[in-house]
């Protein structure tokens, strides 16, 4: 019996000492550094720290040199400080952190190393620190020159219209890229800046037409703009499937950073940004225009969501993990869903939007034959991404998209809006409302009430609470348009609108016979349309969309 006991002793003890790494020392001693009130404290938690450097020196990582110096710093022990922000300085990434110079450049870091401040170590510290940052950004910014290197295109010297058309379907000015990841600047307007990510599959092949997803992060009032992005930042931890699938489907990823002010949720400010960041990446990668897809997590799946119900021109597909479907910025018009499509992975303990909820949002889906899923998962709570058990969502996802393409030039449109910004959808555009009408949609408004809510408790305990509040808003006025064609004939009906624009592609009409176009029964024009060079380049300009190109159009008065 003692043998057995022995025998038990050194497997346990053998166990303990296997399960005892490098991320277990330090998360035990960043706890502590949370809950430390003063100098015992402090030692306790730079002592596990100097533990994990000691046993693991292979696995140190800027987090944990930036504690340890800062724990040093609070017992005023210079040189130990400066033994592990020295080595700091020049780390160019590590995990999820930031770049060591960085800790030591950032706005609060006097106020952190105060007790450093006076000692001549710090202010060379500094100096070395403002060499590595400038040579991080003249890195970031070569690697940025070479991801936009494309081979030089002619098309604005091609004078004749149905040749440039030609040119423009089969253009591909692209050269192979150099890494698989790239951070790119993208400016918001004179005063912010921020990035998007780049996450290439292997053996990018620029003669080859790649699909590209979008991801929208979440959380979107607590992040900051960042004018660069790390790769560890967007391609492990909660996002560790999209790249094992986009890996293996042949997918490019793309990680915009938004914040409270500028996002795709809480205001249009930042709504221009996903299909800006589109006409960017097309610039210079092979993408195949019909398989741009939007995918996000909370607020990002609200995000995805919203450009579903405002601006899906440019998009085949998209894809929500706990989303609140609603549109924050205005009238949510749900049967504008039926221009695309919309997968929704739930779970049943989510606070942000409740699973009885997307029952009856579900209901409604499927009354108006929406083309949308909801696949709901028990158990788990709104951060569902971070379950191992999330994995088949992903599957689900990846699956879905390799099937699906947009169609460019869809026979019908069905288009609810309420802000002229996003007055377009596919071959109609440009829809100005007419806000003096007297008249209104004779339909029924698409609405639900929400009774009951999920929510946390002081203990942290989720429970159910009472609420009176509809689904959707509708704030101001909206202009409704329904649009078909067939054999050249386009048959449209309009409510509270004015005026609109039909946009003409050779691969949905004849130009050799007349188009004729009746507007709420009665025909407003029939003719034949011509190539209209200015209108073609201008129209590629702006969406570099080789797929849905128009040759002109037709501007209606309604």
């Amino acid at each position: 019996m003692k043998y057995c006991i022995m025998l038990l002793l050194i497997f346990l003890g053998s166990f303990v000492q296997a399960q005892e790494n490098y991320s277990t020392l330090t998360r035990k001693a960043s706890e502590l550094l949370e809950e430390a009130k003063g100098e015992i404290g402090y030692r306790k938690s730079l002592d596990l720290y100097e533990e994990a450097f000691r046993k693991y020196p292979e696995k140190i990582d800027s987090e944990g040199l930036y504690n340890a110096s800062l724990l040093a710093s609070k017992l005023k022990s210079n040189d130990k400080a400066f033994q592990y922000l020295t080595p700091l300085s020049s780390i160019k990434s590590s995990g999820y952190s930031f770049p060591g110079w960085n800790y030591i450049l950032e706005d609060n870091a006097e106020h952190e190393y105060e007790n450093l401040l006076s000692d001549p170590r710090w202010h060379t510290l500094k100096r070395q620190a403002v060499k590595y940052k400038t040579q991080f950004y003249n890195e970031l910014q070569e690697k940025e020159n070479e991801f936009y290197s494309v081979n030089k295109n002619t098309l604005k010297e091609i004078e004749n219209p149905e040749v440039l058309y030609r040119e423009i379907k089969k253009i591909n000015p692209y050269q192979p890229k150099k890494d698989r990841d790239y951070s790119i600047g993208f400016k918001i307007n004179d005063s912010a800046k921020t990035s998007f990510f780049i996450h290439l599959p292997p053996n990018y092949n620029p003669q080859k037409k790649y699909t590209l997803v979008f991801f929208l992060h979440g959380a979107v009032r607590n992040n900051e703009l960042a004018d660069y992005q790390m790769a560890e930042w967007n391609l492990g931890g909660w996002n560790r499937f999209y790249r094992k699938y986009a890996d293996q489907n042949d997918v490019i990823l793309a990680f915009p950073r938004g914040s409270k002010q500028y996002n795709w949720m809480l205001s249009d400010d930042g709504f221009f940004m996903i299909p800006e960041m589109l006409k960017h990446i097309k610039k210079t990668l092979n993408i195949d225009d019909n398989k741009v897809f939007i995918s996000g997590h909370s607020n990002g799946a609200t995000g995805s969501f919203s450009y579903l119900m405002k601006q899906p021109t440019q998009f085949a597909g998209f894809y929500g993990f706990n989303t609140y479907p609603k549109v924050f910025t205005g009238g949510t018009f749900v049967e504008n869903i039926k221009n695309r499509s919309f997968i929704n992975f739930s779970t049943d303990k989510d606070y942000y939007y409740p699973p009885n909820a997307n029952d009856d949002f579900t209901k409604m889906m499927n009354g108006i034959h929406a083309d949308y899923k909801e696949y709901r998962y028990n158990g788990f709570p709104h951060w569902f991404p971070q379950f191992d058990e999330s994995e088949p969502a992903y599957q689900i996802l990846f699956k879905d998209l390799a099937t699906r393409k947009r169609n460019p030039f869809p026979k019908e449109i069905s288009w609810e809006f309420d802000d002229e910004k996003y007055g377009s959808i596919d071959w109609i555009s440009n829809i100005k409302l007419d806000t003096l009408s007297i008249k209104d949609h004779e339909r029924k408004v698409l609405n639900f009430k929400i009774n009951t809510w999920l929510a946390y408790d002081d203990h942290d305990n989720l429970i159910v609470k009472k609420v009176d509040k509809n689904a959707f808003d509708f704030p101001r006025k909206s202009g409704r348009i329904k649009a078909e064609y067939h054999n050249n004939v386009f048959r449209i009906e309009t409510s509270n609108v004015k005026s609109f624009s039909i946009n003409i592609s050779p691969e949905a009409v004849n130009l050799k016979d007349k188009i004729k176009i009746y507007i709420n029964g009665k025909l407003y024009f029939t003719g034949k349309i011509k190539y209209n060079r200015e209108f073609i380049l201008k129209n590629f300009e702006d969406n570099k969309d080789r797929e849905q190109v128009w040759i002109n159009d037709i501007d209606v008065k309604v």
